[in-house]
């Protein structure tokens, strides 16, 4: 295949990086006494020029402390283009960025260019680091993200880049994946470089096929029809046991329940594995902003909200795995097993489930066409980009669907807000609906249903009972969800699928396992022993992002009662 050349950052090339203005943040300058107390978390070790402390692709690589000498930090050649010189470390600094905590592979190379003396921080005495000094703890934490969102803009951005077309769910859900699990990467919508009667000869050009999209190069190699699994799988996020032991909390599911469960758990001195079927965040991650959440007096998008649970999610040593479906959860004879969608299975002495809901769709002609291209579950900067300054229809009558109609309208989309019954207020926060009511850019429509769709690759018109055929480049569905329960066997449920926990347990629904523990239920325990429920997924939660940390973290109380009963943790 020829050589392919980049259509979205300028060519670049080899040689010494230019002096950058001094970053506090990236580059702390340590007091004496800080670099002592950092030293003593590593081990020492002599560098000579063209050694490298870790390479490009490798998995468990440490924090590296330069004590004497000089690294540099490079992009390896990716194919198209060549090697790249990111920066240069010198004496009293580290290596490292946001990957060292989660477990991706490097996907930047540290090169030794002068002799001197390292010392590697091991992932053990990371987490030691992070739990005994607070100082040391924040500085590289701030130094770590700081690192990761700079490097997000130049040359190691083309360390994962995506291919597709933006009217393809395929291609959506990698890009979701991507910006939502923090990833370093380059996105190409071949329809922002490329007339779109001839994507078959530039695709031809570099030896693909339209068949082949999306296709992700992971430093380079492409991997064709890719999905966040194989990219997952590719880049170190994806779940691997090292051993046969037992975690001591498994938590499935990574919305905010979740995450606060995680965040306690691990904080408590539970080893703490978070698994989500896409990644980290759930709906609360889609919400364009969230006003009503405790300390945030002016809003906080949930994407904002989501990266900085993530990071904490972290710092506690959570291991944080997506895409990572769970198909199944059985009892065994010293705990429980979780069976993954690819066939790995995780043991551990507890779960919580905060999976959460899958979304609803309307029962229309054309609706699978028109997913991806058209109609949309959330109202983020990524959908916006789909739609900008284009009429939009926004469908429901929740708290969810008033703040995208504001998002939408406030960044130049004409909305029409649908809702099916006549009183706004019946399901909505009354802040919502004075704003909405007094906003000239959306139109509210009560009594009112979505009826038809229509279009060619794209939306293009939405069908309004009440107002017949109106232009909509997009359509955003927020109608509630369905609990995603169906994975679960032998877990007692309501009728509409939402686990039933604690006290709202039937007693004929407790079986043996129960008699032979000798104790009901706890809070936010199911049927199942040393099964546990959060979020929206529960029966009788409030559906409410801060109701959900609540739950999530209120569940771990009671995670380390169940297991203290049957001989505590590791």
């Amino acid at each position: 295949m020829p050589p392919e050349k980049d259509e979205t950052l300028p060519a670049a090339s080899a040689g010494a990086a230019p002096e950058p203005a001094h970053d506090p943040v990236q580059s702390p300058r340590l007091t004496d006494d800080q670099w002592a107390r950092l030293l003593e978390f590593g081990e020492p070790e002599e560098i000579e020029p063209g050694d490298y402390l870790f390479r490009t692709g490798q998995r468990d690589y440490n924090l590296m402390l330069i004590e004497s000498g000089q690294v540099e930090i490079v992009r390896e050649p990716l194919g198209w283009v060549g090697e790249v010189v990111i920066t240069t470390i010198g004496p009293r600094s580290f290596l490292g960025e946001l990957g060292i905590l989660n477990g991706q592979a490097a996907f930047l190379s540290a090169r030794v260019t002068e002799p001197g003396i390292a010392y590697r921080v091991s992932e053990e005495n990371l987490r030691r680091l992070m739990a005994e000094d607070d100082e040391l703890c924040d500085i590289l934490l701030h130094a770590l993200w700081a690192r990761r969102e700079a490097l997000r803009s130049g040359p190691a951005a083309l360390t994962l880049k995506l291919v597709g077309s933006k009217a393809s769910s395929e291609f959506l859900a990698l890009r979701r994946f991507a910006e939502r699990t923090d990833l370093v990467h380059t996105a190409i919508d071949l329809e922002d470089v490329v007339d779109k009667t001839h994507h078959a000869d530039y695709l031809e050009e570099r030896g693909f096929t339209k068949a082949d999209l999306p296709i992700a190069y992971v430093q380079g190699e492409p991997i064709l029809r890719a999905t966040p699994g194989l990219v997952a799988d590719r880049l170190g996020l994806s779940y691997q046991a090292s051993t046969d032991d037992f975690v001591d909390l498994t938590v499935i599911g990574g919305g905010p329940a979740g995450l606060a469960a995680a965040i306690y758990g691990a904080s408590e001195g539970l080893r703490t594995v978070l698994l989500d079927a896409v990644a980290p965040g759930g709906q609360a991650a889609a919400t364009s902003r969230i006003e009503n959440f405790l300390g945030f007096p002016f809003g906080v998008t949930g994407r904002a909200l989501i990266g900085q649970a993530s990071l904490q999610a972290l710092k506690f040593g959570v291991r944080v795995y997506a895409p990572c479906e769970a198909v199944s959860l059985t009892t065994i004879d010293e705990g429980l097993e979780v069976t993954l969608r690819d066939g790995r299975t995780i043991h551990t002495r507890s779960a919580i489930v905060t999976s959460g809901a899958a979304y609803r769709t309307l029962d229309l002609d054309r609706w699978n066409d028109f997913e991806g291209s058209g109609i949309f579950y959330a109202a983020t900067p990524l959908e916006l980009r789909q739609v900008m300054e284009s009429p939009v229809v926004v469908v429901g009558g929740a708290n969810s669907a008033g703040q995208a109609a504001l998002y939408l309208a406030s960044n130049g989309c004409p909305v029409r807000l649908v809702v099916r019954g006549d009183d706004l207020s019946r399901r909505m926060s009354s802040y919502l609906v004075t704003r909405l009511l007094e906003d000239p850019r959306v139109e509210v429509l009560t009594r009112s249903h979505v009826v038809g769709l229509d279009g060619d690759r794209y939306l293009r018109r939405v069908h309004i009972d009440r107002v017949g055929e109106v232009e909509a480049r997009g359509l955003f569905c927020f109608i509630g969800a369905e609990p995603a329960t169906s994975w679960l066997n032998g877990v007692d449920r309501d009728p509409e699928g939402f686990l039933r926990t604690g006290v709202d347990i039937p007693l004929d629904a407790l079986g043996e396992d129960w008699r032979r523990l000798g104790r009901e239920p706890l809070p936010f325990e199911t049927s199942l022993p040393r099964v546990f429920a959060a979020g929206d997924v529960r029966r009788g939660s409030m559906k409410r992002v801060a109701a959900a940390v609540g739950e999530g973290s209120s569940a771990v109380a009671s995670v380390h009662r169940a297991l203290a009963s049957v001989g505590g943790v590791s």
